[in-house]
């Protein structure tokens, strides 16, 4: 089967008209309350690599869902009028959705190298504590 285009072709069209940031200067806005950090990835990847502090968890999935006034999935965080970056684990699956959600109307932006350089940069990182 031959595609009409290929998911690196889509991360690179995406990623010509969004707004990427990249993980030094996000790590320099983590204390903005006006800046939310929301993280796509899979719960396991989470779990198993840790979070940016403070960070909202939306999967994938749901994202449109999420950020829809009108739909019966709406999150409250998502109509704040806040600044939104959006990340994953490499910045593929952020600069498809953030492209995604800029096509919607829904202003933001995503963390270019994803969480993959997070912790090389110096950010911060959670783990959630285990349960018994």
């Amino acid at each position: 089967m031959t595609l009409k285009m290929s998911s690196a072709d889509m991360v690179a069209a995406a990623r010509a008209r969004i707004r990427e940031i990249e993980t030094p200067d996000l790590i320099g806005m983590l204390n903005d309350p006006d800046v939310v950090v929301v993280d796509l990835r899979d719960i396991r990847e989470r779990q198993r690599s840790g979070y940016i502090p403070g960070s909202f968890h939306a999967p994938r999935g749901m994202i449109e869902f999420w950020v829809d006034p009108d739909s019966p999935y709406f999150k409250e965080v998502f109509g704040e009028d806040k600044t939104f970056v959006f990340h994953c684990a490499s910045g593929w699956r952020s600069a498809i959705t953030t492209a995604t959600l800029q096509d919607m109307g829904f202003d933001a932006a995503h963390l270019r190298e994803g969480f993959s350089t997070w912790e090389k940069h110096g950010g911060p990182v959670e783990f959630a504590e285990k349960k018994d």
